[in-house]
């Protein structure tokens, strides 16, 4: 029997979550059945979107269980199959993160190609993070030759790739927002964005009439609030906005009031599509194709916030929340082979 270390949810938080919501625990593991596999997981990975299945209550996703292990996109080798079409060597990625062993059906493992990029970046550009990034440009709100894009938590996991590739498919100029100096000289230096606006020096659109003082044409919503309201007031005619994320609002306790300038959308044809990444995995191949050229060539650049141990993943989760990391913020369980 195996033994493996889990983080399971002990209470639901009342606004911004912490410690104490979180308990580790020890279990046993049992081996796999007809069709599944055990996996000896490698790293994991924490998202925001991860704060409501904390709450109890309905949405597109199930809620995390109370006393159960939470649940995460994660990545590992099999150790033990008894399925043909997932063998025992295999590097595979998976929703069963927050614990060092999964067992699994073997259809809910993805074997992945670590000879195109190391396997924790399936976890992020070549995952659903990336994949995020690229269904919102191409499918929920295209960049368009000559476009200026504006993306907010530039500096996050999505926010990054999505950046360079809005320059990929033509923009003209793209603006990023993120949290202090360090993240936005990140922006220009690491990311390649053409302006950066900090959201801790000043009024949001005051900073973006200065960056594109005629406007933009596509936003990507990662914070919503007040980020959201300056994106309406500066899109042009016909601009596009992804409504991808709104982690400003994830702690509240009330309702959020929505932006009061939303009828300028109506005014000059605006289109405002939200989207889930669920409902793009038809992309994933092609994108991952195209994603781990760039990677290889250097032309899609990536940064990494790694914690150690699956004790530190609420650490690693609450960080994420409160901007802790720059691009994906991953948790190693141990070392690859």
């Amino acid at each position: 029997m195996t033994v493996s270390r889990e983080i399971r949810l002990a209470s639901r938080p009342v606004g911004e979550p912490g410690p104490e919501n979180f308990e580790p625990a020890v279990t046993e593991v049992p081996e796999p059945e007809e069709g599944q596999v055990l996996v000896r997981n490698t790293w994991m990975s924490v998202d925001p979107y991860m704060r409501g299945r904390m709450n109890d209550g309905p949405s597109y996703i199930a809620p995390f269980e109370i006393g159960a292990p939470l649940e995460g996109g994660a990545v590992g080798e099999v150790v033990a199959s008894r399925s043909a079409s997932v063998p025992v060597g295999a590097t595979v990625s998976h929703f069963l993160g927050w614990r060092e062993y999964a067992v699994l059906d073997a259809a809910e493992a993805t074997v992945v190609d670590t000879s195109l990029a190391p396997a924790r970046a399936y976890l992020g550009p070549l995952g659903p993070t990336g994949l995020t990034a690229y269904a919102a440009f191409t499918r929920t709100a295209p960049v368009r030759e000559g476009d200026v894009v504006l993306v907010s938590a530039a500096a996050g996991a999505v926010g990054s790739v999505a950046g360079q590739l809005a320059r990929k498919l033509g923009a003209s100029r793209v603006i990023g927002s993120a949290g202090g100096p360090r993240k936005t000289a990140g922006l220009l230096d690491v990311f390649g964005f053409d302006a950066a606006i900090d959201r801790h020096q000043g009024r949001i659109g005051e900073q973006l009439a200065k960056a594109a003082p005629e406007g933009i044409d596509v936003y990507l919503d990662n914070v919503g609030g007040d980020h959201l309201r300056a994106a309406i007031d500066a899109m042009r005619f016909g601009g596009r906005i992804a409504l991808v994320g709104a982690i400003s609002t994830y702690d509240a306790t009330g309702p959020v009031p929505g932006p009061d300038n939303l009828f300028a959308s109506a005014a000059r044809e605006v289109t405002l599509r939200g989207m889930l990444v669920t409902n793009h995995l038809d992309l994933l191949p092609e994108w991952t194709a195209k994603a781990a050229g760039w990677l290889a060539d250097g032309t899609l650049r990536t940064e990494e916030t790694v914690v150690e141990g699956i004790e530190r993943a609420p650490e690693a989760f609450l960080g994420v929340l409160r901007g802790a990391n720059t691009g994906k913020m991953l948790v190693r369980l141990r070392e690859e082979r």
